[in-house]
């Protein structure tokens, strides 16, 4: 509220000195008010620059672009394209390239030959008999696959029952062993949750598909049914994934959004070369790492520099330098002193993400600290110096010192065999589940959570591994059935 005009005729009365006190008060007022809006309009332009590429915001988060951007961009891709055309080579094969066609099957795994012989000769026109029509030693091979009208196999089994002649007793025949409890065949069930687990089909629509290519018909609850009876399958099996996924050297860790009965959760994923375990969780915090994990984890945690990753040994860790390259992208857009940090740390990251494609070729440990020996000291001076307290660096001196704090985290991949520079190996696991959760909008049970934990991992790991799911599922659900042992899937 504004001050009256009374207000003011009495500070003029008090004389000279109150008035120039109430004038200093006023001013300095102003300034920190005008400092504050400056600093928020400051945040705000920032949050307003902030994309996929400078974030860890999803694409799907970027606002639409105008017409003249898409245009600037087209123009400018295409004079790249054209740049790269005369600098480097074209895409696909060269000149003097050996192409490499489908290969032909050998004829001993050929279902069905087929001759063709001509009709006419193809100079004089005369005609063929079918005595002249001989094998050639040398002809014309050309195959075609296709697929045979699939069609499920419905089989009754009836158990009949027999008098005994000499008590009377009557007995009904049991069913075999190997049969299932359950109206379809491991088979099917098992081309049913691949589909929904790797092709990420929805219940409702894997009840058409069935009565389209298989001619089944289905309802939706039992496709849930049978979901739910290989989830069951699967918990022995993803009990034993986990503890060899926990006992690796080192973990490539990361977390996304999930919903379950509308309300916000959080998928975790523990991934290592080989194999990948999932899990629901409730937030994104550090005791549910620890859930997934364990407290006492002793390998390398490789993932992003979340706060929830904060309590985890630097010695132990390595954070992602594609996080950095985006944190020194959304810099180098800043202004001043912000703006050369962040182009003096893009230049950096540049210069070891070579030294780090240059080490898959020669695989020189002892080279690899070399070539990146530069970059730390360079980083290092720099950091030092955005870190102190200005007004210059206000927007960057926070990133600079949480880099110090976690600064053996950085350098890890350097000195450990297995440790990539990136948590690239854990954002692939996490691709296809995301898609997942956009088409179905997550789970609705505690029962649907258990079944994409151990549904997702059984994916990821077959898939890491060259796998086939549905051979290992099938596998699994014969097992289950006939009560033998169950396949591991690490």
């Amino acid at each position: 509220m504004g001050m009256q005009r009374a207000e003011a005729e009495a500070i003029y009365d008090a004389g000279r000195e109150a008035c120039v006190e109430f004038l200093i008060e006023l001013v300095a007022r102003h300034e920190r008010q005008i400092a504050g809006l400056e600093a928020r309009i400051a945040r705000l332009e920032q949050q307003g620059r902030q994309s996929s590429r400078n974030s860890s915001k999803p694409p799907s988060s970027d606002p639409p672009k105008t017409r003249q951007q898409r245009r600037a961009e087209a123009r400018a891709k295409a004079k790249e394209l054209l740049r790269a055309e005369k600098e480097q080579r074209k895409a696909g094969g060269q000149p003097g390239h050996r192409g490499s066609g489908r290969k032909l099957k050998p004829s001993d795994q050929v279902d069905e030959i087929v001759d063709h012989y001509p009709s006419c000769c193809g100079g004089c026109g005369h005609g063929f008999t079918d005595s002249e029509r001989s094998p050639s030693t040398r002809f014309g091979r050309h195959q075609v696959a296709e697929l045979r009208p699939i069609a499920v196999i419905t089989t009754e089994h009836r158990t009949h029952r027999l008098r005994c002649p000499r008590c009377l007793a009557k007995t009904t025949a049991p069913l075999p062993a190997e049969l299932p409890g359950s109206a379809f065949g491991p088979r099917l069930e098992a081309a049913l949750v691949t589909l929904s687990a790797r092709n990420r089909i929805s219940r409702r629509d894997l009840s058409e598909l069935a009565g389209e290519l298989f001619g089944l018909e289905l309802s939706v609850g039992a496709v849930d049914a049978i979901c739910q009876r290989a989830s069951a399958a699967l918990e022995g099996p993803h009990e034993r994934l986990s503890a060899s996924v926990l006992a690796a050297a080192a973990l490539n860790v990361d977390e996304t959004g999930w919903r379950t009965a509308g309300e916000g959760r959080t998928l975790w994923t523990a991934t290592t070369p080989e194999a990948a375990i999932f899990r629901v969780a409730g937030d994104r915090h550090r005791d549910r790492l620890e859930e997934l994990i364990g407290s006492d984890y002793g390998g390398i945690v490789c993932s992003a520099r979340w706060w929830a990753y904060d309590h985890l040994d630097p010695e132990c860790r390595q954070a992602c330098w594609e996080h950095l390259k985006r944190d020194f992208t959304r810099h180098a857009e800043g202004l001043a002193e912000q703006k050369a940090f962040g182009e003096a740390g893009l230049e950096l990251t540049r210069r070891l993400f070579g030294a780090w494609r240059s080490f898959g070729k020669h695989r020189d440990r002892g080279r690899l600290r070399r070539d990146t020996k530069p970059v730390q000291a360079e980083l290092r001076t720099l950091t030092e110096r955005a870190g102190r307290k200005s007004k210059r660096t206000r927007y960057h001196r926070r990133f600079a010192n949480n880099l110090l704090k976690i600064w053996p985290a950085l350098w890890t991949f350097v000195e450990v065999d297995g440790v990539e520079p990136t948590n690239n190996a854990a954002e692939r696991s996490l691709r296809g589940p995301v898609i997942h959760r956009k088409l179905s909008h997550g789970t609705r049970t505690d029962g649907g959570e258990r079944l994409i934990e151990r549904a997702l991992s059984a994916s990821v790991t077959c898939r890491l591994q060259r796998r086939s799911l549905f051979a290992y599922l099938t596998e699994l659900l014969t097992a289950r059935t006939r009560g033998e042992p169950l396949p591991a899937l690490a």
